[in-house]
């Protein structure tokens, strides 16, 4: 068995410091890096990918809702135009500072209320597969699976993985528990590390995410990779 552990990360921004970036950065493979909008700035940007360098670790653009108020976490209603145009900005600033460093990007997450919208809203998926397409088809796009983003990945044509996580609760059909509601993050690392687990085994996802702002995230990622490497699974990039 295989898998991608995938962390949202580099969302410091100036003087404030958010995230257990460095601890995870040594137990997942795949970073998906904040661009500048919902948080990050250029400087963290370009920092945590020769953080990521340095650790080995695949690198991909993490683009969120100009929202820098609500860490991009508020939803936005935006023409898919400009959903697009945001996407395309995001993922090209990203790219020309791996450029800089030695690396190519590896995929596409989109963040926060973003993701979860596209969840739902085909249009606004079908911006962000079109966004990607334009930058690089070989791009992969992260989300949930059978979903809108999906089926949008599908239609223009680019790589998707499915994506599960083992630090938030799910709702019966498939979809993430709202932040807003109690029980929607999991925050013991034995439970985290028994939902990837599962996840696993259940084999419907390529790679898992672990926040590196939940409370305990370097804990819940360490707990997370001993369980994996003790079942034999192997943690390796979308691409490897």
């Amino acid at each position: 068995m295989r898998i991608d552990l995938n962390s949202d990360m580099g969302e410091s921004f100036g003087a404030w410091r958010i995230g257990a970036d460095e601890e995870l950065l040594s137990v997942v493979s795949s970073a998906n890096i904040a661009c500048g909008l919902h948080a990050g700035d250029p400087s963290v940007m370009r920092a945590t990918v020769r953080a990521a360098k340095r650790a080995g670790v695949a690198v991909g653009a993490h683009p969120g809702f100009p929202d820098l108020a609500g860490f991009g976490r508020r939803d936005m209603r935006m023409p898919p135009h400009e959903i697009e145009d945001a996407v395309i900005f995001q993922i090209a600033a990203l790219a020309g500072v791996a450029a800089v460093e030695g690396l190519s990007l590896a995929h596409v997450k989109p963040h926060g209320a973003l993701y979860n919208m596209a969840v739902k809203d085909q249009a606004m998926a079908d911006a962000i597969a079109t966004a990607i397409a334009a930058v690089d088809r070989a791009l992969v796009l992260v989300g949930l699976p059978g979903t809108a983003l999906q089926r949008a990945a599908e239609k223009t044509g680019v790589p998707f993985a499915a994506e599960g996580f083992a630090d938030r609760a799910y709702e019966p059909d498939g979809t993430l528990v709202p932040r807003s509601r109690p029980g929607a993050l999991i925050t013991d690392p034995q439970a985290a590390a028994a939902a990837a687990l599962r996840l696993v085994r259940e084999g419907r996802v390529q790679t898992i995410c672990i926040h590196s702002d939940t409370p305990d995230a370097g804990r819940i990622g360490a707990a997370v990779r001993r369980t994996l490497d003790a079942e034999g699974v192997t943690v390796m990039g979308l691409r490897a």
